[in-house]
């Protein structure tokens, strides 16, 4: 096995990775405040998102599920047909 991925050695990324290392530094308090309000409106947004997403799939749903009732039901018609005509 390559040492070189070890906790001690460094890693893949370590090698390869040409940014500064800025995410390990711990945040100011102003930065933090930053952060934390960002973080907020992200979730926010998210949020959002997925109230969404919820009302397009429940809508998507109950399309299909009328479809299917609709399909189902004309099935049986012609099959109620077609042993009537007999």
């Amino acid at each position: 096995m390559d040492n070189n991925c070890s906790s001690y050695g460094t890693s893949w990324a370590d090698q390869w990775d040409s940014g500064s290392d800025s995410g390990r530094t711990a945040p100011t308090s102003k930065q933090g405040s930053n952060s934390n309000m960002k973080n907020m409106m992200n979730k926010e947004k998210i949020n959002a998102g997925l109230v969404k997403t919820k009302e397009v799939a429940a809508t998507g749903f109950n399309k299909v599920k009328k479809g299917t009732n609709s399909s189902v039901n004309w099935m049986k018609e012609k099959y109620r047909n077609m042993n009537n005509k007999r």
